[in-house]
């Protein structure tokens, strides 16, 4: 009971100490640049335009509704809680490890960040049981989409990081065109969704990633081959969320 009771409280420590560095990032900023403005140093094709990064706002605000929720005497002993025990932690350490690194410009290190954020965001996802596990509708909204939301963009997030590092390193490409090779990431990036879609039906993740598609397009609608690539990806992901979600309620009735 006392390591629960401690694990709640934790997790609320955690929250609060990352966003506290991330609101210190953004207006301060750390290093002297935001972190859309830092992302602009890199002429890569696979970041979307400054007014996709207030997707911040809606994952933050998420997260502080799980977290009051988790906090609750009532959620003490929920099994799918206990079993995400201190990961939620690990991804706020890798979090903020990732944001000093990128505004101090560490970006080879500031990847590994991303990569254990990620992986701590995918294994929370799976321990939730989300979209094969039926929970409360409190529940769902509030501890299920939050990590939904934030696992996709994440996922997004990761590969614009990956492709800033390669950059960094002045990677040839093979030969390949930096145009094609977001065409590549974005077909990736949608085959990743529609597999969370079919597998899962989750609808939050999906939407983020038309969010993040439809920004890239924006942002590079001077550049036809990727803008017309990642508005091709948004109507691909909307359609895999219709699809999964159809495929996900048919499912649900065969089984009720």
């Amino acid at each position: 009971m006392r390591k629960d009771t401690a694990r709640q409280w934790i997790n609320v420590v955690a929250l609060v100490v990352t966003f506290a560095i991330n609101s210190l990032a953004a207006t301060l900023p750390l290093g002297g640049l935001t972190t859309g403005e830092i992302s602009d140093l890199f002429p890569v094709y696979f970041t979307p335009a400054d007014y996709v990064f207030s997707i911040w706002f809606v994952i933050y605000g998420a997260l502080f509704f799980f977290i009051i929720y988790q906090a609750l005497r009532s959620q003490r002993e929920n099994p799918r809680l206990r079993r995400v025990g201190y990961l939620f932690v690990l991804s706020a350490l890798a979090n903020t490890v990732w944001l000093v690194l990128w505004h101090f410009q560490i970006f080879p290190f500031s990847l590994v960040a991303m990569i254990v954020l990620l992986l701590a965001l995918i294994a929370i996802y799976l321990r939730l049981g989300t979209g094969r596990t039926k929970v409360s509708a409190a529940e769902t909204w509030l501890v299920q989409v939050p990590f939904s939301i934030y696992l996709g963009w994440i996922t997004v997030a990761t590969i614009a990081n990956v492709t800033s590092v390669l950059d960094y390193f002045n990677w040839s490409g093979w030969g390949i065109s930096p145009e094609i090779w977001t065409v590549i990431m974005l077909g990736a990036a949608t085959v990743i969704g529609s597999l969370v879609s079919l597998t899962r039906g989750d609808i939050a993740y999906m939407l983020v990633l038309i969010w993040a598609f439809a920004g890239i397009a924006v942002k590079h609608a001077g550049t036809p081959v990727v803008a017309i690539a990642a508005w091709v990806a948004v109507g691909l992901v909307g359609l895999m969320t219709v699809v999964g979600a159809v495929f996900h309620r048919r499912r649900g009735r065969r089984l009720a």
